[in-house]
């Protein structure tokens, strides 16, 4: 049941969106990729969405909370791609979670790539390319005997409450150094 992709938003149109407009028009999208899916499985549930998630990953499919999260970050930077590519991949996911024996297929396993290609006619790309350095800012600077690593708060914090990291290359500790250079 080969399908074409999920129409293309109009060209342009995205850039121009405000923060908020921008949101709505992923919901709407999301909404699309739903009753494409609906198509295959009538009982799918509808996801909720959460623009909340924070980091290098654009998109999750968070089954505990019952619908899809994504990353305003990355959305923001990233429109067309998001719209072209990780909604559809994150409504992949959603509908392979939904279907029997669910809990024996894996993340990116072949159900998953057959809803891509198949549903979609997307390829199966489990990673994205994006440029994250704004979404995951690393301000806490860390030296060891041959380079300077950049920390994020959460894994500084972990070091004020004792845990220790250590370079992969030299192998000696990081030790925080507030101003060294990048």
């Amino acid at each position: 049941m080969g399908v074409s992709p999920l129409p293309p938003w109009l060209e342009g149109g995205l850039d121009a969106l405000s923060t908020d407009a921008l949101h709505e028009a992923a919901l709407r999208r999301v909404d699309e990729a739903w009753r494409r899916c609906l198509e295959v499985h009538p009982t799918l549930p509808r996801p909720g969405v959460w623009f909340d998630l924070r980091g290098a990953s654009a998109g999750q499919a968070h089954m505990g909370r019952g619908g899809l999260r994504f990353n305003p970050i990355l959305l923001s930077d990233n429109r067309a791609a998001f719209f072209d590519d990780v909604i559809p991949h994150e409504m992949a996911h959603w509908l392979v979670f939904h279907l029997d024996d669910a809990r024996r297929f894996k993340p990116h396993g072949r159900e998953w790539q057959t809803v891509m290609c198949e549903l979609f006619g997307l390829p199966p790309r489990v990673t994205h390319r994006f440029d994250v350095q704004k979404a995951q800012p690393a301000p806490y600077r860390y030296r060891c005997g041959c380079r300077t690593h950049a920390l994020t708060p959460r894994r500084h914090a972990w070091v004020l409450k004792g845990r220790r990291y250590r370079c992969r290359h030299c192998q000696q500790r990081l030790v925080h150094t507030p101003h060294a250079p990048g």
